[in-house]
């Protein structure tokens, strides 16, 4: 029986290029699920998109004299690119400055309001007095109260992940020039997320399929406290607040953003011709999960839940696998300082599945992990191209060259040949639970193990040497052989899809490979294969010079 699922991805911020950082953290596990659970038949909903509001695209707008919708809309257009060439699908990827996200915020915010789980409160918020300006969360800049780590925004601390109000920050002061900020009252609306510390820890508790990083990151949290959160602020900038009086403030993105993933939803579904189809994939039989970055933790297992419980029929998350981080070339990645691979640069010299490759074995899923060229092109020369790319390439020649084009006939397969077809579909089970609970990393571990173990038998039995003397001995060997390259391109489809789809022409198959399903698709006797071509390229270990070189320049 089909399952339904939910899968919310997070928003980047449209104010610069994606790096790998970003797609080995939240881009890449929730397409590679995404992938898997299509193929298994299941129905798929997987949305994301630009995140318009926050204060990096109007602090960026502002040091370019552009306007932050000039911003956001040409990133938007290069995500747009950059999901195609990396073969990330989306069912949608929108953006939060849609008339249908704008509507979708101002109902939650105004159901929110008239039950009670929104007031009014004023505050004293930094304001700074050379710029003429309240400062928003990103326009400040202190030491963290908890870690002590300097260069803190205001709203949240990169070092320990707690999220922050401005008014905690030590030595505060404007990010664009410097002034150290006095305080002022202003009104503003606060979600009471205080009150729902109980409901939330006992459901958090419930949780034993969560990660462990994210479930105790999560119930230490709550064990602390809650305390209340604005939710509007003093921006020109934003979804505006449903209230009169309040024409010169927005919601606070934070509040917004995340809503993001149900105004997509229905975004989705109004496309579609079916502006209701949204609620299958948020009421009743269905799983929600959420990929993102550990930064993001408390957002999506405290903030968004707490603000599902007050609207009341939506489904709470069913899991949000969240990642660690992504290191480059055993450095934290920095993006003011250039230390990073930016994803367009990367894709303008190299193919995509390279690249999945890697960060699929090397992804950090629960600890962070580093990223070298070193270890990229020697992934790709030794594993990609010698371990699989050359069992692929080296049958079906010999195959296509030997048996006129198409899949030999077989009369008997030999006990090892069963024991390398048992062992096949035993993993094709194995590597399709792994991803369905979220070990991205071990599953496409299991499923090169598959390719090493055919290496193995193919060498065992020489069907290039056996042909000579018995023909039929070496269709035999070599049929097994296509029956575990055909069960290949199906468990490594999810995590690249590209040479997947080519290797399935190859074999002969008509249209994609999700169209087969999860399981052995058998090549038939006598079926047309296409002349083969490498599934990949080897790449020249000067490159990790050259590219290395690029880092920390541009």
């Amino acid at each position: 029986m089909s399952e339904r699922i939910f899968i919310g991805v997070a928003w980047p911020y449209a104010d610069g290029p994606l790096h790998l950082g970003q797609i080995a953290g939240a881009y890449l596990p929730p397409d590679i699920f995404a992938r898997y659970h299509r193929t298994k038949g299941n129905e798929v909903l997987m949305v994301s998109g630009s995140d318009q509001h926050g204060t990096p695209i109007t602090i960026k707008a502002e040091q370019e004299g552009k306007k932050p919708s000039e911003i956001a809309n040409d990133y938007h257009q290069q995500f747009l690119d950059s999901w195609q060439k990396l073969g990330i699908s989306f069912d949608l990827f929108t953006t939060t400055g849609t008339a249908n996200h704008a509507e979708v915020t101002q109902d939650i915010f105004l159901t929110l309001l008239d039950r009670g789980h929104i007031y009014r409160a004023t505050v004293s918020l930094p304001f700074c007095p050379q710029c003429q300006r309240f400062l928003p969360d990103r326009y400040i800049e202190g030491t963290c109260p908890h870690c002590g780590f300097s260069g803190t925004r205001g709203d949240q601390c990169d070092a320990c992940g707690k999220p922050l109000n401005t008014a905690e920050l030590i030595d505060p002061h404007c990010r664009l020039c410097g002034t150290t900020p006095q305080f002022k009252d202003s009104e503003h609306f606060f979600l009471k997320l205080s009150a729902f510390r109980d409901r939330l820890l006992a459901w958090v508790r419930q949780q034993t399929h969560w990660r462990r990083n994210v479930l105790n990151f999560t119930v230490r949290y709550l064990e602390e406290g809650l305390k209340d959160r604005a939710i509007t602020r003093d921006i020109d900038w934003g979804v505006p607040v449903p209230v009169s009086g309040f024409g010169a403030k927005r919601i606070y993105v934070w509040f917004e953003a995340v809503i993001g993933y149900l105004s997509a939803a229905k975004e989705w579904a109004k496309s579609s011709g079916d502006e209701e189809k949204w609620r299958s994939f948020w009421q009743g039989e269905v799983k929600s999960y959420y990929f993102i970055g550990k930064d993001n933790i408390p957002f999506h297992t405290i903030i968004w839940p707490a603000m599902l419980m007050g609207y009341d029929d939506l489904n709470l998350p069913y899991d949000v696998p969240a990642n660690e981080f992504l290191t480059i070339e055993g450095r934290k990645l920095s993006t003011s300082r250039n230390w990073a691979v930016w994803l367009p640069d990367y894709l303008s010299r190299y193919d995509p599945d390279p690249l999945r490759y890697l960060l699929s074995v090397n992804m950090p899923e629960t600890s962070d992990t580093d990223f070298s060229w070193r270890e990229f092109i020697r992934r790709n020369n030794d594993e990609l191209v010698a371990t699989y790319g050359n069992l692929v390439h080296r049958v079906l020649t010999f195959v296509y060259r030997s048996f006129d084009g198409c899949v030999p006939h077989y009369d008997q397969i030999d006990a090892r040949g069963k024991a390398l077809e048992s062992t096949a579909y035993a993993l094709l089970n194995d590597v399709g639970k792994l991803l369905s609970d979220c070990h991205f990393k071990q599953a496409i571990m299991e499923a090169m193990s598959l390719a090493h173990e055919t290496n193995r038998y193919l060498d065992e039995k020489s069907p290039w040497k056996v042909i000579k003397d018995d023909p039929q001995a070496a269709a035999n060997y070599l049929y097994v052989a296509l029956e575990v390259i055909s069960c290949l391109k199906t468990m490594l489809y999810p995590f690249l899809p590209f040479s997947s789809q080519k290797l399935h022409e190859y074999l002969g198959f008509k249209g994609n490979v999700e169209d087969d399903g999860w399981q052995l698709h058998l090549p038939s006797p006598g079926q047309e294969l296409l002349p083969p071509e490498p599934l990949f390229s080897k790449l020249d270990e000067g490159l990790v010079e050259e590219e290395t070189n690029r880092l920390g320049h541009g």
